[in-house]
């Protein structure tokens, strides 16, 4: 029986663009996907097709060979050696179904297992653990202690999987350790994994006892973590090797370490710079003086305020910042200033501040930005007769 058009099973034109095919693939596919048909054998066998057809269009170099030649492009008569690594066995040049359906649309409902590389070479999990710092300590540095809930190599089997250890470990025979093995298929030459080992490369006669021949048991485990003097909220640090151990001593994945900065009452960062907002006392702003400030260290700096100091002003104090990462740099910290009106006057207070602000009408040039903002609206209300 001849087999349908690849491009008519996908109801696409042959000048179908990449991304044609994979909505019309797409759209099949959520349609004859066999968990959504449970027990539909016909659903089945046109999800095979659909896959099979989307599998060679999608890859430029099928394509082109299948425009030329047709289906005879992936005949294992057409083309030396036998078909072993064929359109049977559950996927189209060993790729499975639920591999190829998992790359674009994920697993339906949690799928069935896991898959992919990662499964297929037996690596560990890479694990995520968040841990929270003060501000003085991203200033200066320091060290933290975590918990790690993981997997971690079996101590009775040394993480091999096997009874015994690595003496009841035996090497694959059918892709001598390799992991895949490889077929010819029409004018191509396939890559899958080999199914005897299922990507290990290795054979388990008698499984351990204590881990169930998976080479890791479940513990938690105490890490010391090195923060550095400069990280930023958000940072994160990759522990190699700290992740969840691998199956049968592959090997483990990698644990990355979230840092969350804790806000601070005083200081507030920006990049490697530093913020403090320092109130001043009116009459401070306006006779000037020496006050002093916080350091994010714990020290202590001298600022001086000339006299007439607005709100707004800032000091710089140079290298007084953070250290930035991977450089001998430091930022500079900023010193803000918000000048404070007087609230609750006394008697006498009072009487000071009026005698004040009769001498300052009187000479018209204490507060000259006032002055020189009303002088501007009576030009305005001039200009409109009013």
């Amino acid at each position: 029986m001849a087999k349908t058009d690849y491009y008519e099973l996908l109801g696409v034109s042959r000048e179908a663009t990449e991304d044609e095919l994979k909505k019309a693939y797409r759209k099949l596919a959520m349609k004859y996907h066999p968990d959504r048909n449970p027990g539909d054998k016909e659903a089945e066998a046109k999800f095979k097709d659909i896959t099979e057809a989307y599998e060679v269009l999608k890859d430029g170099e099928k394509r082109a060979a299948y425009d030329r030649y047709g289906h005879a492009a992936f005949d294992p008569s057409a083309g030396g050696g036998g078909g072993a690594g064929g359109f049977g066995g559950g996927g189209f040049g060993g790729t499975p179904f639920d591999d190829i359906f998992e790359e674009m649309f994920g697993r339906f409902g949690g799928g069935r297992g896991g898959g992919g590389q990662r499964a297929a070479s037996g690596r560990g999990s890479d694990l995520r653990q968040q841990v929270e710092i003060t501000l003085e300590e991203a200033y200066s540095g320091t060290k933290k202690t975590i918990r790690v809930p993981s997997s971690v190599a079996c101590e009775a089997c040394t993480g091999t999987g096997a009874e015994g250890g690595k003496a009841n470990v035996q090497t694959c025979p059918t892709c001598n350790g390799a992991g895949k093995v490889r077929a010819q298929q029409g004018f191509f030459l396939i890559e899958r994994t080999c199914p005897t080992c299922n990507g290990q490369g290795r054979i388990i006669k008698n499984p351990c006892k204590v881990c169930a021949g998976s080479g890791r048991t479940q513990r938690d485990r105490t890490l010391n973590v090195t923060i550095p003097a400069g990280v930023e909220d958000g940072t994160r640090i990759r522990l190699s090797g700290e992740g969840e151990a691998g199956l049968r001593g592959a090997p483990a994945g990698d644990l990355y370490v979230d840092v969350a900065v804790k806000a601070h009452a005083l200081f507030q960062r920006d990049g490697a710079n530093i913020f403090v907002r320092v109130p001043l006392r009116m009459t401070q702003a306006a006779l000037g003086g020496d006050v002093e400030v916080p350091l994010v260290d714990g020290g202590r700096a001298r600022v001086t305020i000339p006299s007439g100091t607005q709100t707004g002003d800032q000091f710089r104090l140079r290298g007084k910042g953070f250290s930035v990462l991977r450089s001998h740099a430091k930022g500079d910290m900023y010193v803000q200033v918000a000048v404070e009106t007087p609230q609750n006057l006394n008697a006498k207070q009072r009487e000071l501040l009026e005698q004040f602000e009769a001498e300052a009408v009187k000479s018209g040039k204490s507060s000259p930005e006032s002055e020189g903002f009303f002088a501007k609206v009576r030009d305005f209300w001039d200009g409109l007769g009013r």
